[in-house]
């Protein structure tokens, strides 16, 4: 029997310097590929009972000068993964009054995501606990709740 290839694209969306391209060298994502908009495309090759799975993470950029691109990589996400920056409130403000509503806004409906807070090893200049991180992510409706750093992750 032959093995299944299933591809999920996923987008992973946050202000400038969250941490988002950190979170991509971490998890060992391949870059395929950086088109002219900024959009870093990468790929994670998993074998789950048979299938092959191929996670397809679109490293979307914060800046204000892709506002108006930006939206058109929302088409064909089936969930996407929200970083926010716990050392700066307002990256995750930012969360659900950009990001979000851009997504409502511009993707498809009913979409699964996941609020990420990165950078959870600064804790002198540490905002917000894992604790909160789970407020904000059940305050957005968000599945799940990562706290991650550098090469340590919790939940």
């Amino acid at each position: 029997m032959r093995a299944s290839i299933i591809v999920l694209k996923l987008a992973l969306l946050g202000d400038s310097a969250v941490g988002k391209t950190s979170l991509i060298e971490m998890y060992k994502f391949r870059e395929d590929y950086k088109s002219i908009l900024g959009v870093s495309i990468c790929v994670k090759e998993l074998e789950i009972e048979d299938n092959q799975i191929l996670l397809v993470i679109w490293d979307i950029p914060g800046q204000a000068k892709y506002d108006l691109s930006r939206n058109m990589c929302f088409q064909g996400i089936i969930g996407v993964l929200f970083a926010y920056d716990i050392t700066r409130y307002a990256t995750f403000k930012n969360v659900k009054s950009k990001w979000l509503e851009d997504l409502n806004e511009y993707g498809e409906t009913e979409l699964s995501y996941v609020l990420i807070g990165n950078k959870c090893d600064l804790n002198d200049s540490r905002i917000d606990s894992n604790e909160e991180g789970r407020t904000h992510a059940n305050k957005i409706k968000a599945s799940d709740f990562v706290g991650t750093s550098g090469s340590m992750v919790k939940m």
